[in-house]
């Protein structure tokens, strides 16, 4: 054989994956898997939506208006992977969150920062596009007030499923030196996206370790069947607010006369069938009696003028 044909078969058998060990081992990468779903992220979907309604009562006061705030389903990313999205220039904020075994992390757009010490200081809302590294000395100070708002009212939101404690440790303008995990982990980033209609839209970002969501997923799965995440008031209000523009259809039944088949087929044009107008005649919602009324006129128009409710199946 010569050295040419040698190489080839090399490569060949490189080119092979070797074969499944006895038992039916198969050989594995570490690094190559799929990110396991956590069982947390239908309480953390729920949270969010709760935690939006408290961004959008914190950014008011700096605003001076009432913004809008949705929040995006939690996704799960690697760490590396939402880093590198974001501008070099970003105020990061590390935060200890207790009882997770790690911290969160809280992004916010310097942009958005410059326009609300704009608008907090009665500036004309113009767009601000942010050009330096670097915070001016008021905007330090309004940023870390607005982080410490948005992680208290985390903290909130949290204690309403579990026990939480929150405590700063650090804060970032760089990126490449946020440190929340290693580059190749997973982390679920919670997106609250904020329109005031003077600014463009932003978005701040909550993140937290997969791994340290392991830790308090039993807990988190739990609540998710447990509709005590919402107080009665509050279930209340959503309720009666998806149902509030249902339309419905309501009619009334007059009269019901019978007749016998050969008469039925006797009818003719002109034919007066007699009936008796009951003093009350139901009102009919989906084949239910809601309420008795009589008949009347309003305007012109026939009405039926309601005298009792009821709700009863009709025959």
């Amino acid at each position: 054989m010569s050295r040419g044909s040698k190489v080839a078969d090399v490569a060949f058998e490189e080119a092979v994956p070797p074969p499944a060990a006895a038992g039916g081992v198969q050989p594995f990468t570490f690094g190559s898997e799929a990110f396991r779903p956590t069982a947390a992220l239908p309480a953390l979907d729920r949270m969010s939506e709760r935690m939006a309604r408290r961004v959008r009562d914190v950014i008011e006061p700096f605003a001076r208006l009432k913004p809008r705030v949705s929040a995006a389903p939690v996704a799960i990313r690697r760490f590396e992977s939402w880093r590198t999205e974001k501008p070099e220039f970003t105020s990061l904020h590390l935060y200890r969150f207790r009882p997770l075994k790690g911290g969160m992390l809280l992004s916010v757009e310097p942009e958005f920062v410059s326009w609300l010490v704009d608008a907090f200081y009665g500036g004309t809302g113009a767009v601000v596009t942010k050009k330096s590294a670097e915070f001016t000395p008021t905007e330090e100070r309004l940023v870390v007030r607005l982080a410490d708002a948005l992680t208290n009212a985390l903290g909130e939101v949290w204690s309403e499923v579990m026990p939480v404690q929150l405590q700063a440790t650090s804060r970032e303008t760089n990126t490449a030196y946020a440190t929340l995990v290693r580059r190749e982990d997973p982390v679920a980033v919670a997106s609250y996206t904020i329109v005031t209609g003077a600014f463009r839209p932003t978005t701040v970002d909550v993140l937290y370790p997969v791994s340290s969501l392991r830790t308090v997923e039993n807990e988190l799965a739990a609540k998710v069947l447990d509709d005590g995440g919402f107080v009665g008031n509050e279930w209340r209000e959503r309720l009666t607010a998806a149902l509030g523009n249902v339309r419905i259809q309501a009619r009334s039944v007059l009269a019901r006369p019978t007749m016998k088949i050969p008469e039925l087929m006797k009818l003719a044009p002109g034919d007066i069938i007699p009936i008796e107008v009951p003093a009350f005649v139901p009102l009919l919602v989906e084949g239910r009696v809601v309420a008795e009324g009589s008949i009347g006129e309003v305007g012109n128009r026939a009405a039926l003028k309601i005298q009792r409710v009821t709700l009863r199946s009709l025959s």
